[in-house]
């Protein structure tokens, strides 16, 4: 296992030329690259049944291949009635191979999966390359078995990248296969 490379990942080292002719690096080091991917999940009716919230992180867990970890309320907002420290959601940090396989898994199983899909959109870039994907169902992953869910629940993807601006971000998810809509 040590000398496996993800497929994406050679495909990265493939079209770096590419993003070098593009933007006019003076370095091959330079060619912006995926540094990590942040897989979270808000449960808000952990509130009232902590169920909700194991479920939610053995499907994120099932989803990444890593353990989840659950998250704490920041500040105390009486409306929903959560107070600070209350655990009320899961996140997960993938970096190196499990980044480029779940990235992999992502475009060419998951999100072709997803219905009436006309691509993702190419506005949820955050200004410093980094892109965020919610996703309004965690069963268009295969990992997950319909008939074991609680309930039908959406996570949220942040695609950390290397790239200063928006426009080099964008350009390395489209020579990976990102799916943007027209």
């Amino acid at each position: 296992m040590e000398n496996y490379v993800p497929r994406l990942k050679t495909l990265h080292k493939k079209s770096g030329p590419e993003l070098i002719k593009e933007f006019g690096y003076s370095s091959p080091m330079e060619v912006p690259t995926l540094e990590k991917i942040v897989l979270s999940m808000g449960v808000g009716e952990a509130v009232q049944n902590k169920n909700l919230l194991d479920s939610a992180i053995n499907e994120l867990t099932l989803i990444a291949g890593q353990r989840a970890v659950k998250t704490k309320a920041k500040k105390s907002i009486s409306n929903f009635k959560v107070r600070k420290g209350m655990e009320i959601g899961a996140r997960v940090t993938l970096r190196g191979n499990h980044m480029w396989e779940f990235m992999d898994r992502l475009i060419n199983v998951a999100l072709p999966r997803v219905k009436d899909f006309r691509g993702v959109s190419p506005n949820a870039f955050d200004g410093h390359g980094n892109y965020s994907l919610g996703i309004k169902e965690q069963i268009i992953f295969p990992e997950i078995d319909y008939d074991k869910i609680e309930r039908v629940s959406g996570l949220n993807v942040v695609i950390v990248t290397t790239a200063e601006t928006d426009e080099e971000a964008k350009s390395l998810l489209d020579k990976l296969g990102m799916p943007f809509r027209k």
